[in-house]
């Protein structure tokens, strides 16, 4: 039932079908974007990404820290969200504790466009604004690394380390973003958000596929079609661009072949579909 896929360097596993559930996990990153469903294997993250409060995104929260608890992991994970669905999450949380009578706790890191929150270490989160019918975020993980200056590069390492004792200023920062989710949106959150073309990974719903469902209808329940990622082939520089939330409307073998067919060469070689190697959805 569980989908693996490689994209990068990165590990996604987990079940997206636009609808039903979404949950997908990067034991790379300890992060687990959205819990539509708890699988097992993802609940020992300590970190979890919601993007919105629709139930096939947010819906199996409660299962997955209850299979957390089960697994012995005692301290509450970290919960990064969009503001306005703090409180009732943490209402529905509150509620099930006392169905289960054991405390279902969360760290919420209550979110707005913009903001730039500490993950572990040199990873932070950058939260930027999608485009639902509810309030809802999309999430970049972002590294800030030091690189060797350009008129450093080439000396000896005894003599960088020499410099660097003396107090020299070696290095630039750069930013780096790992990884990009960004779901249940109109095309929009991209063009107002270009830097997520450079995203080494980016997740992206592609909901709809050809005129089985046209860009009109597509648009009218906030969701990305094929087309709208065709018209825009040319700015995607990530290394890997998995697209995933599928509909119903297709089987996965047939994602596959439409992507095959429609998708512009340069395009299709970034492209990992999120689909499961069965004949038909989870579930």
């Amino acid at each position: 039932m569980i989908t693996r896929i490689t994209a990068g360097a990165l590990t996604l596993r987990g079940v997206s079908l636009g609808g039903v559930y979404t949950s997908i996990f990067c034991p790379e990153l300890n992060a687990v974007f959205d819990v539509g469903i708890a699988p097992r294997s993802s609940s020992a993250a300590d970190f979890i990404f919601l993007s919105h409060g629709h139930v096939d995104h947010v819906g199996a929260l409660s299962s997955l820290l209850g299979i957390r608890a089960l697994v012995g992991k005692k301290k509450p994970p970290k919960v990064f969200l969009p503001q306005e669905i703090e409180a009732p999450i943490l209402r529905a949380l509150e509620a099930m504790t006392e169905l289960q009578r054991y405390d279902l706790a969360v760290d919420t890191v209550a979110m707005k466009a913009g903001d730039l929150a500490p993950m572990r270490g040199d990873l932070q989160v950058r939260a930027f604004l999608t485009h639902h019918v509810v309030p809802s975020l999309g999430f970049s993980l972002v590294r800030h690394i030091k690189k060797l200056k350009d008129e450093f590069r080439g000396l000896p390492g005894q003599e960088i380390a020499e410099l660097k004792r003396a107090g020299e200023d070696l290095f630039n920062v750069v930013e780096r973003t790992e990884l990009s989710y960004c779901t249940d949106t109109l095309i929009q959150a991209l063009d107002n958000n270009p830097e997520l073309y450079r995203s080494r990974v980016l997740v992206l719903e592609c909901t709809f596929l050809d005129d089985r469902k046209p860009i009109k209808l597509a648009r009218a329940g906030c969701h990305i079609h094929l087309d709208e990622i065709i018209e825009r082939a040319e700015k995607f520089e990530n290394e890997s661009l998995v697209l995933m939330h599928f509909s119903q409307l297709y089987k996965p073998a047939e994602v596959v072949e439409i992507l095959d067919r429609r998708c512009p060469p340069a395009l299709r070689a970034r492209i990992v579909p999120f689909v499961p190697k069965t004949k038909h959805w989870p579930g």
